[in-house]
């Protein structure tokens, strides 16, 4: 079955000091293994990056925007732009995977309870056999409920109705 691994919203934004993402830079290095463990194995990276003109943090171009200088995509990545939650929402990406014939996904990135979550329940609704890495995505406190808490209610709800649900070192591409 191929499988490509998708990094969502791994930008500089997601890391600037006033946001407090996390366990940010654990997350950030457990995601850069499983990009150095796809690439190891021949598996397709595709990066998605958020993207809205009239947000100058999400702005094309802008520092904030770029993709994390960490897990930088190689000329040979596909980088998908996109300004919904759901990665698939007016975006290449569904037309991406039908070419390439990937039928499973690895999903890391940021943030758990809007891109992360809502990519999932949409792969899983076009069919894909999804697998979650639960030490690789991360967010923020809200005000109301800690980050730890969104993330691991979001590991649990997600698994097993949309997602297989694993620590990052069991994934095998």
């Amino acid at each position: 079955m191929k499988t490509a691994l998708l990094v969502i919203d791994v930008q500089n934004v997601m890391f600037l000091p006033q946001y407090n993402l996390y366990r940010g830079d654990e997350v950030l290095d457990t995601i850069d293994r499983l990009i150095q463990k796809a690439r190891e194995t021949g598996t397709e990276v595709i990066y998605i990056q958020h993207t809205e003109q009239g947000d100058p943090e999400f702005s094309m171009g802008e520092p904030t925007w770029e993709i994390h200088d960490k897990i930088k995509p190689l000329p040979t990545d596909t980088v998908i732009q996109k300004s919904a939650c759901d990665s698939f929402y007016k975006t290449g990406l569904q037309e991406a995977l039908l070419e390439r014939g990937v039928e499973k996904l690895i999903v890391a990135g940021m943030q758990t309870e809007f891109c992360v979550d809502t990519t999932v329940r949409s792969a899983f609704s076009k069919g894909y056999k999804v697998t979650l890495a639960q030490d690789a995505h991360s967010t923020f406190d809200n005000g109301i409920i800690q980050a730890e808490q969104i993330i691991r209610h979001h590991n649990k709800v997600l698994s097993p109705s949309f997602a297989v649900l694993k620590p990052a070192e069991e994934i095998e591409f």
